[in-house]
């Protein structure tokens, strides 16, 4: 199989243990974007309009497109204003964010600085997820490099932009993945979430106008502006610009991360990462991470590897986590497991995801150990829409999106287990 385009993965060499630094980087024509801003005295404005055209969307989950959220950054505001990135990659099943940190943090960097030169702000925070220690040191000493460069710091490069960035680690709260949670989190405060209205982009970090990102997202930014807006969008389709990495795990041969531009068929994908363990059937495939629903393997066959094309089939592309099972999966077991995380990683604040989520475990588990009920698969979907969308935060919908999409898919596997009180697999 062909190479596909890379832009993100691009020319790195993972076994060399310096590939990292900084002056690999630059003869990857590292801060090369950077420089051209800086030199050319590109407006802020003409920055944000080339992002606009690139299509690029939130890689972080909601595929929020990123030009219109830099476009909401108050352009005339006078006092200090925040750039924020979200490196608290929790989602199970996701694990592209921590690689782009550890094998190219500084095109990481490099998309911070673009994007906080676009929209006028002086400093930043990049918030590491806490048990990715030797991540977080990687990023420490990468931020060391580019100040000692003179790519941090006050008049960069002889100009008269400055900007600060800072490495944060968080604690392993899965909430504080929730942007405003992040915010909270980062204040010293408790990680749960705020209420919204007022956004980040008028009231986030110490109350200030604040921008934040997802990892991949900032990091495809330097190709964008190296190359066009318009080059990143036609590397992906209309609305999915660019190249996404996949975070590939389960029962396939070669498990790992894997970047394609978007639109690229699953059955690809799926033949890149070695195909099915064992040779088996593909059962279910979670293409977003565990809190998306589930889709069928053979409806999963037929869909591209894009925002709207898995939301036309019934999930979300979310994280990029794609989660494979074969046919020797039991639902239930699987659907015990995720319940159980989110009822765990509830911060409690709402009624209906603090008890909901309990609610929800301990219903799946008691038709896993053979207790179960055939009202129980009804009673689960009330549940899940007394749920979903009522609270503050989207950790509610993160818990009944996948027992609603596996029981709708595999509602037969459920009844057998309530009527024989075993696996149907």
């Amino acid at each position: 199989m062909n190479q596909p385009a890379q832009i993100l993965l691009a020319g790195l060499n993972p076994s060399d243990p310096n590939d990292w630094r900084l002056n690999n980087y630059e003869q990857r024509e590292g801060y090369a974007a950077l420089r051209k801003i800086l030199s050319d005295k590109i407006p802020p404005e003409k920055i944000i309009e080339e992002v606009k055209k690139s299509a690029l969307r939130g890689r972080g989950g909601a595929g929020f497109p990123t030009g219109l959220k830099w476009s909401f950054m108050p352009k005339q505001y006078e006092g200090d204003k925040y750039l924020v990135c979200n490196s608290d990659e929790g989602e199970p099943g996701t694990f592209k964010d921590r690689d782009i940190m550890r094998y190219n943090p500084h095109m990481l960097i490099e998309g911070m600085l673009i994007g906080a030169y676009a929209m006028g702000i002086r400093a930043g925070y990049n918030y590491v997820h806490g048990e990715i220690w030797d991540v977080y040191e990687r990023m420490e000493e990468a931020v060391d490099e580019a100040r000692a460069a003179g790519y941090l710091g006050d008049n960069i490069l002889g100009s008269d932009f400055s900007f600060q960035l800072y490495n944060h680690h968080g604690y392993g709260a899965y909430i504080c993945g929730e942007e405003t949670a992040l915010l909270e989190s980062l204040e010293g405060k408790k990680g749960q979430p705020r209420f919204k209205p007022p956004f980040p982009a008028s009231f986030g970090l110490y109350g200030k106008p604040t921008t934040i990102n997802n990892t991949e997202t900032f990091a495809s930014v330097p190709w964008i502006i190296r190359h066009g807006g318009d080059k990143f969008l036609q590397l992906g389709k209309p609305n999915n610009g660019g190249t996404k990495i996949f975070s590939v795990s389960g029962h396939v041969n070669k498990p790992g991360n894997y970047e394609v531009p978007l639109g690229t068929p699953f059955a690809a994908l799926l033949e890149m990462a070695g195909g099915m363990r064992g040779g088996r059937k593909l059962k279910g495939c979670i293409p977003g991470g565990s809190s998306m629903p589930v889709l069928p393997g053979d409806v999963m066959m037929q869909t591209d590897m894009d925002y709207d094309s898995i939301a036309k089939a019934g999930s979300f592309l979310g994280s990029g986590a794609v989660i494979i099972m074969d046919d020797t999966t039991c639902m239930v077991r699987a659907l015990e497991r995720l319940s159980y995380f989110y009822y765990e990683e509830s911060c409690g604040q709402c009624t209906p995801c603090r008890e909901g989520t309990g609610w929800l475990y301990r219903i799946v588990h008691r038709i896993e150990t053979g207790k179960g009920r055939m009202e129980d698969l009804d009673l689960l979907n009330n549940l899940a829409d007394n749920i979903q969308g009522r609270t503050i935060c989207a950790l509610g919908d993160a818990a009944a999106m996948p027992v609603r999409a596996m029981i709708q898919h595999f509602r037969d596997e459920f009844a057998y287990h309530v009527e024989h009180k075993k696996c149907l697999v």
